[in-house]
């Protein structure tokens, strides 16, 4: 397209200079041309007056050296012969023409301007010889013959074209750098765009377009940049999905193992159990799998929302269930009460039963646990605790989460990162610590306007939320008997 551009403004603006330049030269040549005869005119005329006067030889010699073109040679007068009528004295040289200066223009050139009457330019060794008619005082006709030079008739042309031709070449390449500038302008953004295009094909979901450049490709960036977007965003929520859907299958898979490991001894009860457990490692590495492969965007809240209390309560049912046939001590506080948060309810509903299967998962049977839900005005606090064996080292807990690792008791972590994920999507984070039931306590800070709370407020919310787990559990003991 560069060169396209290049080609047609060259061959455009090579037309203009031609169709102008070309009638211009020959212009410049007539105007040389017609200034040199007018000259030549205006000398022959200097010599009329002593023609109207006499025809003396010696007095139209003097006359003719002393005009410039005379004096050069470059002047000659052609008086007649006397005619019938009218008879010269013996001053006069009565006899054949009287020729001063010196001759060029042929014998008949000369008679045929005397006949005529009027002036003529003949073509003569060296340059041409202007040929005047003028009367004689006897009433015959002299001829006055002017010779211009070839050199003046042409003189400063050259330079004009050369001049004229030093401006067409400036135009046409002053035209090409601009048409080749524009086509920079044009091409640039457009290979921009297809090395974009072809980037995002090869699965490079990063790849952007500046918005810049003419109108039209401004426009097309645009478009392409929300393609890649939505692209994207497309990618990301497919991903998510297929892994928040294997991680939920490890809810009834959870089930299935507890099942399983109160069958007893027998081929067929640890065929079952090696069956669930190989199940449970091939939706791990789903899990895994689809969250290595999510692309990065930017993260930020989600639009929907939900009912923390109504997520929980709805949770805690299908758990208290499996809790009861465990025999495993349930508590829940803090959803009395409607607590809108910006998450939406399968995402909530999926960190729960992450955090609520991890529990069934790495806790002996009969172990206790607490759910307590807490608002402190900016944020929701959920704490899940425990009163299993709890966790030798929190962050390397979170890290498989991050890495994808499994870690020595067989986790590979990634029911917490669901859990961050949801949590820092809201401004909010994920920590672990130790429970007040003497186990684990997963806190999980949910900001309700995107802003990361402040560390004060942190361990404020910390604080309230154990002191609602003592409270409610000194509440359950005295109600003396556990809360399914």
């Amino acid at each position: 397209m560069r060169w396209a551009l290049v080609k047609v403004c060259l061959a455009v603006t090579a037309m203009v200079v031609i169709a102008f330049a070309v009638p211009l030269g020959l212009v410049i040549r007539e105007m040389a041309s017609d200034r040199a005869f007018s000259d030549a005119e205006r000398q022959a005329g200097t010599i009329a007056p002593t023609l109207s006067i006499t025809t003396d030889r010696e007095e139209l010699t003097r006359a003719v050296l002393s005009t410039e073109p005379g004096d050069r040679g470059h002047l000659a007068v052609h008086v007649p012969a006397p005619g019938k009528a009218r008879a010269e004295d013996a001053e006069g040289g009565a006899g054949g023409p009287l020729d001063i200066g010196t001759r060029r223009a042929a014998p008949k050139d000369v008679e045929t301007v005397r006949k005529a009457g009027r002036a003529s330019i003949t073509e003569v060794a060296g340059g041409f010889a202007l040929l005047q008619p003028t009367a004689l005082s006897t009433g015959e006709i002299a001829v006055v013959e002017v010779f211009v030079p070839e050199g003046e008739v042409s003189n400063g042309v050259a330079t004009a074209w050369l001049m004229l031709a030093g401006v067409g070449v400036a135009l046409i390449v002053g035209s090409v750098a601009v048409a080749d500038r524009l086509g920079v302008r044009m091409v640039q953004p457009a290979q921009r765009l297809a090395g974009a295009a072809q980037n995002l094909g090869e699965g490079r979901l990063g790849t952007r377009v500046p918005e810049e450049g003419p109108t039209e490709l401004r426009s097309a960036a645009v478009a392409f940049n929300s393609m890649a977007d939505q692209v994207v965003q497309l990618l990301a929520n497919e991903r998510e999905l297929a892994a928040d859907l294997s991680h939920r299958l490890r809810t009834p898979l959870t089930v299935l193992r507890l099942n399983a490991a109160s069958l007893g001894e027998g081929p067929a009860a640890e065929q079952t159990r090696a069956a669930v457990q190989q199940l449970e490692h091939e939706v791990d590495t789903i899990i895994r799998t689809a969250r290595e492969q999510r692309p990065q965007t930017q993260g930020g809240q989600s639009e929907a929302g939900c009912d923390a209390s109504e997520v929980i309560r709805e949770r805690m049912g299908f758990w208290s269930a499996l809790a009861e046939d465990e025999g495993r001590e349930v508590r829940l506080a803090g959803v009395d009460r409607t607590v809108r948060i910006p998450v939406a309810r399968p995402e909530l509903a999926a960190a729960l039963d992450a955090l609520l299967g991890n529990v069934f998962r790495h806790t002996p049977e009969g172990t206790a646990f607490a759910v307590d839900v807490h608002h402190s005005g900016d944020a929701v606090i959920v704490l899940v605790s425990d009163a299993g064996p709890g966790i030798d080292d929190p962050k390397a807990a979170l890290a498989r989460g991050a890495s994808g690792r499994a870690g020595s008791s067989g986790s590979t972590g990634l029911g917490l990162d669901i859990v961050r994920r949801v949590a820092e999507s809201t401004g909010g984070d994920l920590r672990i610590g130790r429970s007040v039931l003497g186990g684990t306590e997963v806190r999980i800070w949910i900001g309700l306007h995107g802003n990361r709370p402040e560390r004060g407020r942190r361990g404020h919310g910390r604080r309230v939320g154990r002191r609602i787990g003592r409270q409610r559990r000194e509440e359950n003991q005295a109600a003396a008997g556990p809360l399914h």
